[in-house]
């Protein structure tokens, strides 16, 4: 297996998509199995996959927005918020298949469906992938791993992320061998011809605040411990949402640093927190979220800072490489990361100390970036979750 990244910050469709992908093709040396594209919603994406299907005639390719743009192992590439890059492999031995499916009104229905073609695509119906790679419209995530677990089984790892912009106004689409949704579930079943590996966490750390939710209903949170949500919440961060709790409001930007957390198992005795992301105050005290949370759930104010959300991307790389079997000698082809664009905004401009603790943990290997509005990963045990603020690695091994 051989994989490489190119980019481009260009604003022309043609020019930028152009660009890419003939540097991509000279690093890759041949024309890749699997082509992955992501970048922000200020290109023309039909102008772009117009482009890309000259470029690339029936090359399988995944893809979708990222807010403001990409990172590769080059840098952080957005120029006043326009950017885009690819991520190719070629591996001859190996079956990619690609699918997509539009939501509708059962995103359950429409992943398992969209997971089905996939494997079609891929010629190895009847089989189980290595690995599903996601990325699907904001709203429904934890129905779309429902759906893909109903054909592949719990015990296929899913990961990936939600297709994003800049401004959380449902500008985001997804890509799908030539053709841009904006509303759809995409798939990419792998049958590598080499070993992957990936992790999943956090950058936060638990506080000493918790509390019971006593009324939910997807993703509004009205009740923790028979009290308004946004109270209860506005007290444990220390009443810096005082101003918003009567008129209601978006708070998504002052609420990077302070997700919900709920735990979900452990490893060696330390527990995986799943976080969700509070957006807005309702007139009636509420909290909006961009996860599901469910009655009854024990909910823990989680804190981060700047410094541990630059250096966690790093620390996942290693988790990733740790996790499994395979020998120190191997090296690592290439690495897709997802890295929340709420954490990434925090950070923004420290970006590229981000960028240069990947490259020392994956040896400098080729790195595609994406900057997504909700994450989906696999803990240890099996456990494929939805959360938000989270930062998932994915590494290939080369041959």
């Amino acid at each position: 297996m051989k994989t490489a990244t190119a980019w481009s910050t260009l604003d022309d469709e043609e020019a930028a998509i152009t660009t890419a992908y003939n540097q991509l093709i000279k690093r890759l040396g041949g024309t890749p199995s699997l082509l992955l594209l992501h970048g922000s919603t200020t290109y023309h994406w039909e102008r772009v996959l117009a482009y890309m299907d000259k470029l690339a005639p029936g090359v399988p390719m995944h893809g979708g927005t990222s807010c403001m743009g990409v990172m590769t192992e080059e840098g952080f590439h957005s120029h006043q918020g326009v950017g885009m890059g690819l991520f190719g492999i070629i591996d001859a031995t190996g079956n990619y298949g690609v699918s997509a499916t539009s939501t509708g009104a059962d995103a359950h229905a429409a992943a398992a469906q969209a997971t089905r073609q996939a494997l079609e695509r891929a010629g190895r119906e009847g089989e189980v992938p290595a690995l599903a790679w996601i990325t699907t419209f904001p709203g429904h995530e934890e129905y779309v791993i429902k759906g893909i677990e109903s054909v592949l089984g719990s015990s296929v790892p899913i990961t990936g992320g939600s297709s994003s912009d800049d401004t959380v106004t449902g500008e985001c689409c997804q890509f799908a061998n030539g053709h841009v949704y904006h509303d759809a579930i995409v798939v990419t079943l792998m049958f590598p011809s080499t070993d992957i590996q990936f992790a999943f966490h956090s950058g936060y750390e638990p506080t000493q605040h918790k509390g019971r939710v006593t009324r939910a209903a997807g993703r509004t949170l009205y009740e923790i411990d028979h009290r308004p949500a946004a109270i209860v919440y506005n007290e444990w961060i220390g009443g810096t949402l005082t101003d918003t709790l009567e008129s209601g409001g978006n708070i998504l930007a002052r609420t990077n640093l302070h997700p919900l957390g709920r735990a979900t198992g452990n490893t060696g005795g330390f527990p995986h927190f799943m976080l969700a992301h509070p957006h807005q105050i309702t007139t009636e005290g509420a909290l909006t979220l961009f996860a599901t949370i469910d009655t009854g759930d024990e909910l823990t104010l989680m804190e981060g800072s700047p410094a541990s959300l630059v250096s966690r991307a790093g620390r996942v790389a290693i988790a990733a490489l740790q996790n499994g079997e395979t020998p120190s000698t191997r090296t690592v082809s290439g690495a897709l990361v997802i890295y929340c664009a709420g954490c990434m905004l925090t950070v923004q401009h420290r970006m590229e100390e981000v960028i240069s603790n990947l490259r020392k943990v994956l040896e400098d290997a080729p790195i595609l970036g994406v900057f997504t509005l909700g994450e989906q990963g696999c803990f240890a045990e099996n456990e494929n979750r939805h959360g938000n603020l989270m930062i998932s690695v994915l590494v290939f091994y080369g041959d």
